[in-house]
C-alpha cells in the first residue's frame, strides 16, 4: 500500500484496438480514498468506500484442470452487488490480481466500514453469495416441460391407446370428415431410402396420394427396401401408422402413455434439485458470501428415493394409481419413506456454527484420556493442514495420528503403521478459533467440515477435520502451556 495519504489503485487495459480509438473503450477502474470509480463503453459508476461491505473475489473453473477464471465484485451495505470490469484473471497464480485484491481491500479496511471483514471474500460455486436466478432458471424450463407432457402427450397417448384397437376401415359412406377415425389404405412407392447402421433415425420416402412424406422406420426396413418398390400405406388421424410390401411390414411405435407419465414425472423431480439448492440458500443467507454451504446431495438421495417408487407406479398404472389395495399400499408406504428421507435431508444438510471447543465431540471422554498422548493406542483421524509445512511438506498429509508418545502427528494414510508419520510441534501452537470453511480454503475440503485457525510461532496455519474430529484433536492439545483454546467468535 503506497505513503501518501490519498493513494490510489488503478487498474485497467489500454493497448488494443477499440471502436472509439486504441483503447478509448477498454474499462477503467480507480480506487482511493474516496471510493472506487470505474468506467466501460456504456456507463460511469462510482462507489464510496462507507458503502462497501466486503470485496469478493469470484473463483470459476476455466477448461484447463489447473486454470480458473477470478473476478471481483463489491457488496454494498444495502445487499447489492457490484461488478467490477477489472481486474480479471484467467490463472490460478497470479501475482498482479492478488495485489490488486489486496490493495482494494487495504483501501476498504483504511477509509471503510470498520465492521467489514478484513479479508475478501471469496465465492464459489459450493459458497452461499449467489442469488436465486442460477437454480430457478434451470428449474423452471424442466417444470415447463413436465407440464407440457403431463398434460398433453399423456392425454393424446390414453386417447390413441383406446380408439386404436376399435379403429376400422373405412367405407365409401364414411364422410370426408370422419376419414380421420377410421384406417384409410392407399398405394404408394417408395421414391428414396436413408439406411444408415451408424445414425440414430432410418427412413423411407414414400409417395402415396397426397400423402409425400419421410417415414422413420429401424435400419433393417430402410435397408431391405429400395426405390420404386410398392407399399400399402395405412393412415389414422392424418398419419401414416403402418405400411405393407414385398420386403416387410413397418409399424408405428407409440410410446405408452405411463412411461410418458413417468418421464413427466422424472422431469419435475430433477426440477426439484435446483429448487433444493434454492431451499440451502434461503436457509443460509445470513452467513457470510464466502461460507460454503452444505451440501445439496441428502436431498437429490429423498427424490432418487422418490422415483424409484414412483416410476414404476405411473409406468404399470397411470390412470387409476389408486384402483387397488396393492397401489394404495405402494403409494402410501413411498409416500412415508421420501416425506422421511426429506426430513433427514433437512437435518442433514443444517448449517452447524462451531460451538465452544470440544462441544461437537461425541468420544469426548476418550479424547481426553489420550490427550497426554503417551499410553495410548494411536488413532488415525481423516484431517489435513492446508498450509505446507516442515510436518506437512508439500501438503502430502491427509490423516493426523493421536496417541502413540506423541501428541499429534501428520500421516500420508489413514495407518496402521508409523510410516511417513511426521511429528506435529504442538508446543508451538495456539488455537486462535474454529470456523466454518470458507471458499478461500478451497475445494478439496469437505462441506461438511470445520477449520481451526492456528498460530504457529507467528505463521497463522489451517487445520480442518470434521467437527468430532477436529473438537477432539484440539482437545488433544489443552494440556500444553502454549495452547489457549477458544471458541469460534462472530465474524
Amino acid at each position: 500500500m503506497s505513503d501518501d495519504a490519498r493513494p490510489t489503485r488503478r487498474h485497467g487495459y489500454g493497448r488494443g484496438w477499440s471502436p472509439v480509438g486504441p483503447g478509448g473503450a477498454a474499462p477503467v477502474v480507480d480506487a482511493d480514498a474516496d471510493g472506487v470509480r470505474y468506467r466501460t463503453p456504456l456507463r460511469r459508476r462510482s462507489v464510496p468506500w462507507p458503502e462497501v461491505v466486503a470485496v469478493r473475489v469470484h473463483r470459476t473453473r476455466a477448461d484447463s484442470r489447473h486454470q480458473e477464471r477470478r473476478r471481483v465484485s463489491l457488496r454494498l451495505r444495502d445487499g447489492s452487488v457490484r461488478n467490477l470490469p477489472r481486474p480479471r484473471s484467467h490463472r490460478t497464480a497470479d501475482p498482479e490480481f492478488d495485489a490488486c485484491v489486496e490493495e482494494l481491500c487495504a483501501l476498504r479496511r483504511r477509509y471503510g466500514a470498520p465492521a467489514g471483514p478484513e479479508h475478501p471474500h471469496v465465492i464459489t460455486a459450493r459458497t452461499g453469495g449467489h442469488g436465486l436466478f442460477g437454480p430457478v432458471a434451470w428449474s423452471v424450463p424442466l417444470l415447463v416441460v413436465a407440464m407440457i407432457v403431463a398434460l398433453w402427450a399423456v392425454p393424446q397417448a390414453l386417447s390413441d391407446a383406446r380408439a386404436w384397437p376399435t379403429a376400422a376401415p373405412c367405407t365409401s359412406a364414411t364422410p370426408v370428415a370422419e376419414r380421420g377415425a377410421c384406417l384409410t389404405t392407399l398405394p404408394g412407392v417408395v421414391a428414396r431410402t436413408g439406411a444408415n447402421r451408424h445414425k440414430r433415425h432410418n427412413y423411407v420416402y414414400v409417395e402415396s396420394g397426397r400423402f409425400t412424406g419421410r417415414i422413420h422406420v429401424p435400419y433393417e426396413t430402410a435397408h431391405a427396401y429400395t426405390p420404386g418398390d410398392r407399399v400399402e400405406v395405412t393412415f389414422w388421424r392424418g398419419r401414416p401408422r403402418s405400411f405393407t410390401g414385398a420386403h416387410g411390414d413397418w409399424h408405428e411405435h407409440r410410446a405408452p402413455a405411463g412411461q410418458l407419465l413417468a418421464l413427466a414425472v422424472a422431469l419435475a423431480l430433477a426440477a426439484c434439485y435446483p429448487l433444493a439448492l434454492v431451499v440451502q440458500r434461503v436457509r443460509a443467507r445470513r452467513l457470510p458470501d464466502d461460507e460454503v454451504l452444505p451440501s445439496a446431495l441428502p436431498f437429490a438421495g429423498a427424490l432418487l428415493a422418490t422415483a424409484l417408487w414412483l416410476l414404476p407406479l405411473c409406468v404399470l398404472h397411470p390412470t387409476d394409481p389408486l384402483g387397488s389395495p396393492a397401489t394404495v399400499t405402494w403409494t402410501v408406504a413411498g409416500t412415508a419413506v421420501s416425506a422421511g428421507l426429506l426430513v433427514l435431508a433437512f437435518r442433514t444438510s443444517r448449517v452447524r456454527t462451531p460451538g465452544p471447543l470440544g462441544a461437537d465431540d461425541t468420544d469426548g471422554a476418550k479424547g481426553a484420556e489420550g490427550a497426554d498422548g503417551a499410553d495410548t493406542e494411536e488413532v488415525f483421524l481423516s484431517a489435513r493442514f492446508l498450509e505446507a509445512t516442515e510436518y506437512n511438506p508439500y501438503h502430502f498429509g491427509t490423516h493426523v495420528v493421536l496417541g502413540g508418545g506423541e501428541v499429534l502427528a501428520v500421516a500420508p494414510h489413514s495407518g496402521p503403521g508409523r510410516f511417513g508419520v511426521r511429528r506435529v510441534p504442538v508446543e508451538r501452537l495456539t488455537v486462535v478459533r474454529v470456523r466454518r470453511v470458507r471458499g478461500e480454503d478451497g475445494d478439496e475440503v469437505s462441506s461438511g467440515w470445520h477449520v481451526a485457525e492456528l498460530d504457529d510461532a507467528g505463521t497463522p496455519v489451517r487445520l480442518t477435520a470434521a467437527p468430532g474430529d477436529l473438537a477432539r484433536i484440539l482437545r488433544a492439545l489443552e494440556p500444553v502451556p502454549n495452547a489457549v483454546a477458544t471458541g469460534a467468535p462472530a465474524r
